[in-house]
């Protein structure tokens, strides 16, 4: 079976998950004009953990014709006090619920590693975030749900950068862990430029793990280069100069991945972060990854 699409609102991620400007309901309204296969979710959407709010937003999503293919949770599992982590490990495990309960058995729910805590070891972070991911596989496991961690680079409502930030780090992160069934990896190719990594040199690492991708863009303004966006840590950050545009239009070589994930016949689902610059640029996204799926995948929406 050919990836499926579907599509994240980065540019309301605010407006729903922060300031409550706008609803997630009304986000699903709007999306009907996408040509998308599902819509991906944040934790930070709902107002409720309800039984019967979360089912109205997954009849919602149902009636305008998606799936809810992946629901975003950003567990922060370096953080330095023990009771904190206990905390995140029993909120990504209620998270697991909701994402059984919006998506069924197969469904992704993000895991990530937690913030760089500027005071946390690179080898007690990795021994925590191990510690607290074992914990909630056994969750996992008991609705089907798979774990996927993403090579991320900061929540919004964060403090500090992902602490796997850096390839070398998430690639320890993800050996140190042994399940295949229900943990993978949540594959971002911006974020790894964010990191002032190579997304295609990541996607060989991992191509074999891979669950779930991202497909977002970014180009540099005029005049700068990569260069100029590191910071004094290697890592690039959002820099002004880095900017989202349409999917195929910026940084990323997409002929490169999409040829990996062909090889690797990946058949799973492939969500854009975008629309920065308005639904319009969203659409042309989407359409450019219909186009790319037709080609390496040879066949058409699925």
């Amino acid at each position: 079976m050919a990836p499926r699409i579907s599509a994240f609102p980065k540019c309301y991620l605010d407006d729903i998950a922060g300031k409550r400007t706008m609803t997630v309901f009304e986000w699903i309204e709007m999306a009907k004009q996408l040509d998308a296969d599902g819509l991906e979710m944040y934790e930070g959407f709902f107002t409720s953990l309800d039984p019967d709010y979360l089912d109205s937003v997954g009849k919602a999503i149902s009636d305008a014709g998606f799936l809810m293919p992946m629901l975003c949770c950003s567990p922060d599992f370096t953080n330095p006090d023990a009771d904190a982590r206990k905390r995140a490990v029993d909120h990504e495990a209620a998270m697991i619920a909701v994402t059984h309960r919006l998506g069924g058995k197969g469904t992704v729910c993000r895991v990530l590693s937690g913030q760089r805590y500027p005071n946390v070891a690179r080898k007690q972070g990795i021994e925590w975030v191990v510690e607290c991911i074992e914990q909630v596989l056994p969750v996992a496991r008991e609705y089907g749900v798979i774990l996927g961690l993403e090579n991320h680079y900061k929540d919004g409502f964060w403090t500090y950068p992902e602490f796997a930030q850096k390839q070398d780090v998430f690639l320890e992160l993800l050996a140190a862990i042994d399940e295949r069934e229900y943990f993978g990896v949540q594959y971002d190719p911006s974020n790894a430029i964010v990191a002032g990594d190579d997304p295609v040199e990541l996607l060989r690492h991992v191509a074999d793990r891979v669950v779930s991708m991202h497909a977002s863009d970014r180009y540099l303004a005029e005049g700068a280069t990569l260069q100029d966006l590191m910071q004094s840590d290697g890592t690039i950050g959002y820099s002004a100069n880095l900017r989202h545009g349409v999917t195929g239009k910026g940084l990323n070589d997409y002929d490169a991945i999409f040829g990996i994930l062909a090889q690797q016949k990946y058949d799973g689902w492939i969500s854009i972060e975008d629309g920065m610059n308005g639904m319009g640029e969203m659409a042309e996204s989407l359409a450019f990854l219909r186009m790319m799926v037709a080609k390496y995948f040879g066949g058409a929406k699925s």
